[in-house]
């Protein structure tokens, strides 16, 4: 059952917790009891650090939930963020939960900005994966009341930090489904079911139409599976808009690494490999109701990658959509070859910029870890957009080179070029392979190998699928300049 988030000028009478934001050196925003509040925090070692939790005895039944916010002069809607899925998983048992989280927000904060934080805070966090459990031990949390000034402002920042956070989780539910359940067949009629609701339009490619209009790369690691592929594309087309971009995601729902075939243990979280359609996808849902003024194509190339004796070989040449011809030297560099015919339909249909999003390399989780996304592109200006909304949305990414130098790692012998370089900057070189797909089309690879997966729960983010990349698309929509 979905949380209903309101937001009230006054603390409602019904509640079963109230969640009250406490700052570093013990100040308190809200209500106490009997004046003591403070003191009972301070005997009990709570130092109000950010994401710090205490429940406190209250008045008529309602339990007090202290919430630290760090330091109170640095409170930004990331930090609402991050303290409003501590006090969900503080309030997991209870039904009615209010907050005053959003009076912490300093002067300077938007107020519609802090009120969609505390939203998706509380949505985030309160997320779990339940289809296949026999008990769930779901959250109990059914009403949330963000409580503070701000007027429209903030009642409009709650109901859509409410819908964001609704998106990325529709987004993990599609990562987090088994890899049979979640084929490329379904995904794309999830795609078609968001449209029909939505009001996009959507054209689905199946294997005759992929070969037919020349999608190499998709066709060829499709080969060794049982399951066809499919093309998916999204269309937000608004009246009046002067601008469009392509949102482009990998769209593989299964990666056994193909003849190139990983361990047992490598696969054991392959079915995530799809994330970065599940971000565009999700992230297209919303955009009919939110409204940015400029037109998106969201674009997923959908396939397993599996070995048979039809599977693709090493050493095998492809062409791809554009022409180029590509030796595949390992078959397990999969998404890089179905993302090379989806980035050249999106240079295809004319738009002035991209951003692509995949599970793409470990070299890129060497590299950064498991909570950064690299950024790589081909436009300063396009980088510093997208790396601009990726802060807005609080999901950290980090700008990596495309050296031209490291170009020859991937000349081959027999084709125009080969998908996999050197050892080392292997995330350097998947990216420049995708660059060879967008001609002059400004445009952002993430490659979110790290964070489109948690082992463990920080802040918003719980375990398994995160649904990275959601947000930070759907404020790039929301604020998009041409490059």
């Amino acid at each position: 059952m979905p949380i209903a988030f309101s937001h009230a000028r006054q603390v409602p009478a019904e509640i079963d917790v109230l969640g009250v934001p406490v700052a570093e050196g013990g100040r308190i925003s809200g209500p106490s009891v009997n004046g003591q509040t403070a003191d009972f925090l301070a005997e009990r070692g709570f130092e109000g650090k950010l994401g710090e939790t205490m429940a406190v005895p209250g008045a008529g039944g309602v339990t007090l939930v202290a919430v630290g916010i760090g330091h109170a002069d640095e409170v930004d809607p990331t930090a609402l963020r991050r303290a409003a899925a501590a006090l969900a998983r503080a309030a997991w048992k209870d039904a009615r939960l209010a907050t005053t989280l959003l009076d912490a927000a300093p002067a300077g904060v938007d107020r519609g900005a802090a009120a969609q934080a505390i939203a998706e805070g509380v949505g985030l966090a309160a997320y779990r994966f339940t289809r296949y459990k026999a008990d769930p031990k779901a959250a109990r949390i059914r009403s949330v009341v963000i409580v503070g000034s701000g007027g429209a402002k903030a009642s409009t920042g709650v109901e859509r930090g409410a819908r964001i956070a609704g998106a990325v989780n529709a987004a993990r539910d599609l990562i987090n489904t088994p890899a049979s359940d979640m084929t490329p067949r379904k995904l794309a009629a999830f795609a078609t079911e968001v449209a029909e609701r939505e009001g996009l339009k959507v054209t689905i490619w199946d294997e005759k139409a992929i070969a037919k209009e020349k999608l190499g790369g998709l066709a060829s690691v499709a080969r060794g599976s049982d399951e066809p592929p499919r093309l998916i594309r999204l269309d937000y087309d608004p009246p009046g808009a002067k601008a469009a971009v392509a949102f482009v995601g990998k769209g593989i729902t299964f990666d056994s690494g193909g003849l190139s075939i990983k361990t047992a243990d490598g696969m054991e979280t392959m079915k995530t490999d799809m994330s970065g359609a599940a971000a565009v996808l999700a992230a297209m849902s919303l955009l009919p109701v939110l409204q940015p003024k400029v037109r998106v194509i969201g674009i997923v190339p959908a396939t397993e990658n599996m070995p048979s004796g039809r599977a693709i070989k090493p050493g095998d040449v492809f062409a791809a959509r554009n022409g180029k011809t590509v030796e595949v030297l390992n078959t397990d560099a999969e998404g890089r070859l179905v993302l090379a015919d989806a980035l050249s339909l999106a240079v295809e249909a004319k738009v002035d910029a991209i951003i692509d999003l995949a599970t793409l390399t470990g070299a890129c989780q060497v590299a950064l870890g498991m909570k950064i996304a690299g950024l790589m592109g081909n436009d300063d200006g396009w980088i510093a957009q997208v790396q601009d909304a990726a802060d807005r949305a609080g999901e950290s990414v980090w700008h990596l080179p495309l050296p031209p130098e490291y170009r020859k790692m991937i000349d081959s012998d027999v084709a125009d070029m080969k998908n996999v370089g050197a050892r080392w900057g292997g995330a350097l070189t998947a990216g420049l392979f995708l660059q060879e797909f967008v001609g002059d089309v400004a445009w952002v690879h993430l490659d979110i190998a790290g964070p489109a997966r948690s082992d463990d729960e920080d802040g918003w983010t719980v375990k398994g699928g995160t649904g990275f990349g959601v947000r930070t698309l759907i404020e790039t929509a929301m604020k998009f300049k041409k490059p």
